[in-house]
């Protein structure tokens, strides 16, 4: 969540310094430093942040590569080089180990204090990732936690559009691609476009579906054709097993796709795993996705998946075969919250977060992940959490659940994401 105001009011951005009760000193010894960027805790495995002097260093690379900063160690020199755009300009910035002074873009600029090893890692002083990386950088004393919210970072955003999305159209212009949930399976695992939720709409004037469609494609913003499906009547392991029923399908949504001009198809296939055979559903699907993507594939039309996080209920779904076989998979790290939950109760980053590293661990590449947001459960407080769970991980971006949520909170949603993230030029 986005507190950088009441972190400035606690901390002395000039070196984040800060001092401690000598009678506290001498009862208890001082709890662990804790470090939040966006708002989600920063795990350190080797060396971890220190206090010296009044002065909060911490381990460099931890931090400065979540933040999107390339790190090369000279180990004759005992000097570290780090590059990164910082708004829109690169900055180099040279480390010497020991010494106050660092160059930057060639010009010597002044620490607070030397950078240090600790277990083969080097530290320095905390407020140098605000006056060199753009990071807004806090301390609270009182829990001895340091918050780090990172700066604005273009990623590839996508927007769905379904179910009642028409009165916020506008926004497609915020995003580099647009999935239209027009089309699902239906009781019998046949596709329709007449669907109780997910249909083709009729036309509004001269606003016809296809016009929106070709109108999203002309503003360079990829269309994709989304095809949803559930199995909570096993409709969809119907649709999956059946020969014909599997034929069938393909070839509508690819023709459906070519016809009217997507140049993308999504599968929002749900609920797999949950009632049959994980192994045996997961190959299912990833028949399924081969067989798609090779009638795709021809045409230039891109393949992506929405699916489950790996840390829900649903077990049908092979992540790392999936992204091999898709150009992009969209993470719906949500619904982690009961039934009957209030609207607007932020998801749990520490839910997210395990979700995104459970993949990474698994083999799953950064850079065909989309994390799937909740406009339905987030706020203008909470957004930058998730964005900056994409950014840490190098995600290719953020998906946004959907068009149509936006009028909640109106501009100052809309603010607040784009403090955090913007689409991708």
């Amino acid at each position: 969540m986005n507190k950088w105001g009441k972190w400035l009011a606690a901390a002395s951005l000039a070196g984040i310094t800060f001092t401690c009760s000598a009678g506290n000193m001498a009862t208890a010894a001082p709890k662990p430093v804790t470090v939040l960027l966006d708002d989600v805790s920063l795990i350190f495995t080797e060396a971890a942040p220190q206090i010296n002097h009044d002065i909060t260093f911490v381990p460099f690379r931890a931090i400065a590569e979540p933040l999107g900063v390339e790190i090369e160690w000279d180990q004759s020199t005992k000097t570290i080089t780090a590059t990164q755009k910082v708004e829109g300009e690169s900055k180099t910035v040279v480390l010497h180990l020991g010494k106050p002074t660092a160059e930057v873009n060639g010009q010597p600029a002044k620490l607070v204090a030397a950078p240090f090893t600790s277990n083969n890692r080097t530290l320095i002083p905390l407020n140098f990732f605000s006056t060199q990386f753009g990071a807004k950088v806090g301390w609270n004393g009182a829990t001895r936690t340091v918050s780090i919210v990172s700066p604005v970072r273009q990623m590839h955003l996508r927007g769905f559009y379904a179910i009642s999305s028409y009165a916020e159209r506008e926004r497609i212009q915020d995003m580099n691609s647009v999935a239209f949930g027009w089309i699902r399976v239906d009781q019998n695992g046949e596709l329709t476009t007449s669907g109780k939720d997910f249909y083709w709409p009729p036309a509004a004037g001269s606003d016809t579906p296809e016009a929106i469609v070709s109108n999203t494609a002309s503003q360079g913003k990829t269309p994709y054709l989304m095809v949803y499906g559930s199995d909570g009547n096993l409709e969809l392991t119907k649709l999956l097993s059946d020969e014909t029923l599997r034929s069938r399908s393909i070839e509508k949504i690819v023709s459906l796709a070519a016809e009217k001009g997507f140049q993308g198809v999504m599968l929002d296939f749900e609920g797999l795993g949950f009632k049959l055979n994980a192994a045996e559903q997961q190959k299912l699907l990833n028949d399924y996705a081969r067989l798609l993507a090779e009638q795709l594939s021809p045409q230039g039309i891109k393949l992506s998946l929405a699916v489950p996080p790996p840390n829900s209920n649903y077990k049908g779904y092979d992540y790392r075969t999936l992204a091999d076989l898709a150009d992009d998979l969209v993470i719906m790290a949500y619904e982690y919250h009961p039934i009957g939950t209030v609207k607007h109760t932020p998801q749990p980053n520490a839910k997210v977060d395990a979700a995104l590293t459970a993949l990474l661990k698994a083999g799953v590449p950064a850079q065909k992940l989309l994390l799937g947001v909740d406009l339905n459960s987030e706020t203008p407080a909470s957004i930058d959490d998730k964005l900056g769970l994409a950014k840490r991980y190098h995600l290719k971006g953020a998906a946004f659940w959907r068009i149509g949520l936006y009028f909640y909170y109106g501009q100052e949603f809309l603010d607040a994401i784009n403090r955090s993230a913007v689409k991708e030029e």
